[in-house]
């Protein structure tokens, strides 16, 4: 079959649905949509944004699953795939390895075709977040945590490994309560599991580094007891540190160092706030750690080790803006913010580069506050498709990204 035919097939289906839904003629449809009754289902089976939306109010739907039915491969869904679970799960992570999220994702979509058991769906889709997740795609990684946890997988190291993904994508979206909830129902869970193996292990460290930023990121919350919640997350990360130190030393993986490293970044931040470390000492430690990826290009460092950078100096600008005055925080501020994009552009990491165009806003808006004068952006088209890409992967950056375009003027159509 055509691939218009196939569209304008699944087109017919949706109008017939919403139909039989609403309780509508085919006239009374029509009309609601703004179409003639003979040419609802366009002839190229290719449809008009409006002709989607309409079919999404009618049915109740999100437009944008509407959209995903319409013009999902169907035919790839009835390919016979004739590589073996395993062999495909092999493949898999060897693509994660590499950082080619893209073909992991492709080939998670192979795994479905031959997953027979509980487990097997769940490893796939525990697949498919980190796929997801590589490619910045965090809503859809949240998506996949949630069918993997549902399946009824009985093994424990999957499941664990799903639950503390599903923390790291409800953290990395800022959805603290959810990221909260869901990492202290696993360190509840996992604590009383004797005999731990690599994967339960991994899972219990993820969730504790869950547990401890969200409540690092909790600090600005004026409901919230700061010396308690500093107090909770330094916890939370000094025992993830410990767990992941105990990995590293106990299996060959640089991932372990990789992520005991920022939550040493995130704790610093926290000592800030609790008196512990003067502000303007953390920040000459992180303007001293960063001198080690003086060029994020030629670093000899694990992908891993280079983002946790990254984060340390997010964790800088969080100490900048909450403890320097005006007349100190610029200069640090603006290192920072660059040398973290400079790491997010190397590794494509979309959660840094939401970060660094929030916390950079932030500082030229501390700027505008005092001269009384606008915030000034120059934006090169790679910055303006990277703000516009960040913009689609965190609905809680959008405003601010509307506010840098705008400040950059690239709507202007005067000229």
């Amino acid at each position: 079959m055509a691939k218009s035919d196939s569209q304008r097939l699944k087109l017919s289906r949706f109008v017939d649905l919403a139909r039989m839904y609403r309780g509508w003629s085919r006239t009374e449809l029509s009309r609601v949509l703004g179409r003639d009754p003979s040419k609802i289902v366009p002839e190229s089976g290719n449809p008009k944004l409006d002709l989607l939306v309409g079919l999404a109010d009618a049915l109740d739907w999100n437009v944008g699953d509407v959209a995903e039915s319409v013009w999902s491969d169907q035919e790839a869904s009835s390919r016979i795939e004739t590589c073996p679970f395993r062999e495909l799960g092999l493949e898999s992570l060897k693509a994660h390895e590499a950082g080619r999220y893209q073909d992991m994702l492709q080939i998670a979509r192979r795994m479905r075709l031959v997953a027979e058991t509980p487990r097997e769906h769940a490893i796939t889709c525990n697949r498919e977040v980190g796929a997801w997740d590589g490619l910045g795609r965090y809503p859809r990684a949240l998506e996949s945590c949630q069918e993997g946890l549902s399946v009824g997988c009985r093994d424990n190291d999957v499941q664990s490994m799903l639950q503390a993904n599903l923390a790291n994508a409800h953290y990395t979206l800022w959805h603290l309560l959810e990221a909260k909830t869901v990492a202290r129902d696993l360190i509840e869970r996992l604590d009383q599991v004797p005999n731990r193996g690599e994967a339960t292990r991994v899972a219990l460290a993820l969730a504790h580094y869950v547990r401890g930023n969200v409540a690092r990121r909790q600090l600005d919350d004026d409901t919230t007891d700061r010396s308690k919640i500093a107090r909770e997350s330094s916890d939370h990360l000094r025992r993830s540190i410990e767990l992941h130190l105990d990995l590293a030393a106990d299996f060959p993986s640089p991932a372990y160092e990789g992520v005991a490293n920022p939550a040493r970044g995130g704790l610093l931040e926290v000592e800030v706030a609790m008196g512990v470390v003067e502000p303007r000492e953390a920040i000459d430690r992180i303007l001293a750690g960063i001198e080690r990826v003086i060029d994020p290009v030629t670093a000899s460092l694990p992908g891993d080790l280079l983002e946790s950078w990254g984060w340390w100096s997010i964790f800088g600008c969080n100490i900048a803006l909450r403890h320097l005055d005006q007349t100190t925080m610029h200069r640090p501020m603006a290192i920072l913010t660059n040398k973290a994009t400079e790491i997010a552009n190397v590794l494509g990491n979309w959660a840094l580069r939401e970060r660094a165009f929030t916390l950079e806003n932030f500082r030229r808006q501390r700027i505008a506050d005092l001269t009384g004068m606008q915030p000034d952006w120059f934006l090169d088209e790679e910055e303006i498709r990277t703000i516009s890409g960040t913009m689609g992967r965190f609905p809680g950056f959008r405003e601010v990204g509307w506010r840098i375009l705008d400040a950059a003027h690239i709507f202007d159509t005067t000229n």
